[in-house]
């Protein structure tokens, strides 16, 4: 048996995104009908179904699917979670990593849907701040836990490739409720998402 590949994208989306990027090729001076751009519509289409895809997904209904009761009531952490998304104001991609934290009341939640999570914000036209939010907030709302704690570290190619064109600079954001905005607790967070334990 072949590999075989399978992505489902609405075809009306996808047939009104490829017009769009027709125009966009044209504007730019670029032909859509010579041989390496003639695909190009209907991947970049794809691409932007992809990219988008958390408006369709509920990251709530993400967690639910996956409590379970326990009681554990130290902090759990999962760090280095990769993300991607686009800035909303040139539609430009961020990049870096996330670290979440939970102290967990009663509930814990399957640790995979802590990243879906972040899958679930950053595949929308986003800003940093606001899906710094966004993910503590889901948690939160969701788990009841004693604390939520969420930092991103993030390259911008807004800032990158165009404006002031700033290789090397990383933008940090952070949130945190409940037990996390002691000092104690919220210092043991950034003292074990900064250390090499693995």
């Amino acid at each position: 048996m072949s590999y075989q590949k399978s992505e489902e994208y609405s075809p009306k989306v996808t047939e009104n995104l490829m017009e769009s990027f027709n125009v966009l090729l044209r504007e730019v001076g670029e032909n859509p009908d010579r041989e390496g751009l003639i695909k190009t519509p209907e991947r970049a289409a794809k691409a932007m179904q992809f990219l988008t895809q958390g408006y369709a997904q509920n990251a709530e209904q993400i967690l639910r699917s996956a409590m379970f009761q326990e009681d554990y009531s130290e902090m759990v952490i999962v760090k280095d979670i990769e993300l991607y998304s686009l800035c909303e104001h040139h539609m430009l991609p961020f990049f870096g990593k996330a670290h979440v934290a939970y102290i967990p009341n009663g509930y814990i939640v399957g640790l995979s849907k802590i990243p879906r999570v972040i899958d679930v914000f950053a595949r929308r036209l986003q800003v940093q701040e606001r899906l710094t939010d966004q993910i503590l907030h889901s948690i939160q709302n969701t788990l009841k836990p004693l604390g939520v704690a969420v930092v991103i570290e993030a390259r911008h190619m807004c800032m990158m490739m165009r404006g002031v064109q700033k290789q090397n600079s990383v933008t940090t954001t952070s949130a945190f409720t409940g037990e996390f905005q002691r000092v104690e607790t919220r210092n043991e967070f950034l003292n074990l998402i900064s250390a090499r334990l693995h």
